[in-house]
């Protein structure tokens, strides 16, 4: 006789839709940062600025982001993640367009910086918000997928390099492509809010049942989440100087075209992505403190590639080495802030604010080191990150119960 399999209960089928709903925001978010990333070093054509004056104007958006970061968690413990997610999705649309227009029709740059610290806020405000749904994600289905969450991210980001580096190589204008992609991925983000759990869910343990919080200013105090945040800080270095840097990088350093440089930073959204990819499988392999020591080791070799390559196929390579191992530090970092479901939305909040303060200190320090030192040596910066995140990855050690498997 045939048996039809079991349905999946109705918690398994409710996390299974926050979680595509979960890496669909990832994805969105990726897609969004990287449309600006990309197109940086024609934004300081546009302005005619020197590396540290677009350090300078970068540091708009470092600056939104950390205003954004220290009340996160509370709002996302008084309203839930999926309106603080929508929310940010907005005000991430209203700042790129004006940015946009600031860079590509007006010209000034003050009306680039306010875009930016708006565009700072609501994606710092959409990042936080996101982790902690997808924590919350996480203990529902009772198993680590975390990584595959910022591979999500990570598929965004090259899907949004590689769409600026056709839309600059066609002439399309920055205001065009900015204002257009966000606005397209702030109503796919709202849409897919919906499917985010209950706020309720988000902080229940994995057996159901109501969990005890503990405050912000509680998981202020505990060595090991601030040591995990200065761990995600160096992760966050690791990339955010990419993502700021290496196109103008490779376009000052190697004399290429900004067309070229954009593919160069695709190229490293591409490697970073399949690294996280797979990220979980490595995890579950060696465990967590073996993947973080060998990703430091990568990041370091990778940029020295890109710096002291002497070609631009060698530095092609460095890039992709470099992303292979920027790709799990900062994901690994945030599962290791939710080991514990009482602690997690405090302690992602918490981490967050740590981790970020690398989009405020990096822009401004590359920039003065490129002025210096050439964009391309300043890059060297990445070295010295991922060594201090390999001497501060056994805070990252796994602490958590024994693991309910459920299948996909």
């Amino acid at each position: 006789m045939n048996q039809s399999a079991p349905a999946p209960s109705p918690d398994l089928a409710r996390a299974v839709r926050a979680r595509n709903a979960v890496a669909t925001v990832f994805a969105l978010n990726g897609l969004a940062l990287a449309s600006w990333m990309a197109r940086i070093p024609e934004v300081r054509d546009l302005l005619g600025l020197t590396p540290g004056e677009i350090g300078r104007v970068l540091l708009a958006l470092a600056v939104g982001s950390l205003i954004a970061l220290p009340t996160s968690g509370f709002v996302v413990s008084k309203i839930g993640a999926a309106r603080t997610v929508a929310g940010g999705s907005v005000l991430v649309a209203l700042g790129l367009t004006l940015a946009g227009i600031g860079a590509d029709t007006a010209g000034v740059v003050a009306v680039v910086a306010a875009g930016l610290v708006l565009f700072g806020y609501g994606s710092g405000s959409w990042d936080v918000a996101m982790n902690v749904e997808g924590a919350a994600v996480e203990r529902l289905l009772g198993r680590t997928i975390m990584p595959r969450f910022h591979a999500a991210f990570s598929l965004g980001t090259v899907t949004g390099a590689g769409l600026s580096a056709g839309l600059a190589a066609v002439g399309v204008p920055v205001v065009a492509h900015l204002a257009t992609v966000s606005i397209v991925a702030m109503i796919v983000t709202i849409i897919a809010t919906r499917s985010f759990l209950p706020h309720a869910a988000e902080v229940e343990a994995e057996d159901g049942t109501p969990v005890e919080k503990i405050s912000v200013l509680t998981a202020w105090r505990e060595p090991r989440t601030l040591l995990i945040g200065l761990m995600v800080m160096c992760a966050a270095l690791v990339e955010g100087i990419a993502n700021d840097w290496l196109a103008l990088g490779l376009v000052d350093g190697y004399e290429v075209s900004n067309t070229v440089g954009a593919i160069g930073f695709a190229i490293f959204l591409s490697a970073m992505t399949v690294g996280r990819m797979a990220g979980t499988q490595l995890v579950d392999r060696f465990g967590r403190l073996p993947v973080l020591r060998v990703s430091a080791v990568l990041a370091a070799g990778g940029v020295l590639l890109v710096v002291f390559g002497g070609s631009l196929w060698v530095a092609l390579v460095g890039s992709i080495v470099w992303g292979f191992g920027a790709a799990l530090g900062f994901p690994l970092g945030m599962s290791a802030g939710a080991d514990d479901p009482r602690r997690a939305a405090a302690r992602v909040s918490v981490i967050a604010s740590v981790g970020y303060t690398a989009f405020l200190a990096g822009p401004p320090i590359l920039g003065w080191l490129g002025d210096h030192e050439g964009v391309l040596n300043a890059l060297l910066a990445v070295a010295v990150a991922a060594t201090v995140l390999g001497l501060v990855s056994p805070a990252a050690r796994e602490q958590r119960p024994a693991r309910v498997e459920v299948g996909d």
